[in-house]
């Protein structure tokens, strides 16, 4: 049998493959243009740039974003006793006609906690030459700069959960964990959190892991969650209160892990200035601000070889106006698994 292999100098230089259902040296003539070659002067239809490590960041949706001045937002509570408990307002508020009427006022605490802006910070790099020369049909420098920027919210989201100072994971107060009874998220464990976030809570946070274990909990027990739609996406539910996945969660202590088991958290919020809860905090109008508030894109200059520096910067905080806004599920095990007959 013939071998096949493609010579340029016998289909005229055309770099295309031929029929290779065909026998070599025998190529279909149809007296006319073939395709592959009228494929040379065609144009090609493409999208931007694809960047799987995106996620919807439904907490930067959902968080109550609150501007501040000069990158500091203080918040002022009432003093607190030596057990850590709030003073109450009224010491005695029961008296007898012709009785003298007790005092009150509110005492506030003397060094209440400041939040200044945390940073995200990088220099996008581009080559003037290709902004000049291949900027169709995608401007270089706006897609350049858009996977940068996705890059960052991400990260802000990941430290808005996981940050030391910030995060709200070490945010919880201590009263406000729930520890899973059997490690699975149980039903009951869902309850025990509401039940410590019972004031208006917004929705639970949790690793979308977690919520696959939850369902096979509900499953297990015949309850199977409600759903309700959120900017176009469905979503479970626990007691009307929407469940809003993030891998931004950690799980025994990685962010991305194919480990068949594991521990995780979930968390449940209370947002909002007005209901003293948790908000997100950033800084609009800064100068170079693009379309993404508190988001700064600012020229460094070019150096002697044509390269721009573009400095991006994306300044956010997030508080915890109230102890009682935020609650924790932990040590939630996720591989837990069932035969259903």
């Amino acid at each position: 049998m013939p071998e096949r292999y493609y010579d340029p100098k016998k289909y005229g230089g055309f770099s295309g493959p031929p029929d290779m259902f065909a026998p070599a040296g025998r190529q279909p003539e149809t007296g006319a243009l073939r395709p592959e070659t009228a494929r040379l002067l065609s144009a090609t239809t493409k999208p931007p740039p694809v960047m799987q490590a995106v996620s919807p960041r439904w907490l930067l949706k959902l968080l109550p974003w609150v501007p501040v001045e000069a990158g500091v937002y203080r918040v002022n509570r009432l003093s607190r006793a030596a057990d850590d408990a709030e003073k109450p307002v009224l010491s005695d508020f029961r008296r007898h006609p012709g009785e003298r009427i007790a005092g009150a006022y509110p005492e506030y605490d003397e060094t209440p906690r400041e939040y200044m802006l945390n940073v995200i910070q990088t220099i996008l790099r581009l080559s003037t030459y290709v902004t000049d020369i291949f900027n169709a049909p995608f401007d270089q420098r706006d897609e350049q700069a858009r996977l940068t920027i996705e890059a960052m919210q991400e990260r802000q989201e990941w430290e808005i959960i996981n940050d030391p100072g910030i995060g709200l994971i070490n945010s919880v107060a201590r009263g406000m964990r729930v520890r899973a009874r059997k490690g699975s998220p149980s039903p009951d464990d869902m309850d025990e959190l509401l039940a410590k976030v019972w004031k208006k809570p917004a929705f639970f946070l949790a690793h979308p892991r977690a919520i696959a274990a939850l369902c096979r909990e509900c499953t297990r027990r015949g309850v199977p969650p409600a759903t309700v739609n959120l900017f176009g996406s469905p979503f479970l539910t626990w007691r009307g209160v929407p469940v809003i996945p993030c891998d931004k969660l950690l799980i025994d202590g990685r962010t991305e892990t194919d480990a068949a088991t594991g521990k995780t958290a979930i968390l449940l919020l209370r947002t909002g200035e007005k209901e003293q809860g948790v908000i997100g905090l950033n800084q609009p109008g800064i100068p170079d601000e693009c379309e993404v508030p508190s988001l700064s894109v600012r020229l460094a200059g070019i150096d002697d070889r044509g390269v721009a520096s573009y400095i991006l910067s994306l300044y956010f905080s997030v508080a915890v106006l109230s102890g009682d806004a935020l609650g924790m599920l932990e040590d939630v095990e996720i591989g837990n698994y069932y035969d259903y007959k």
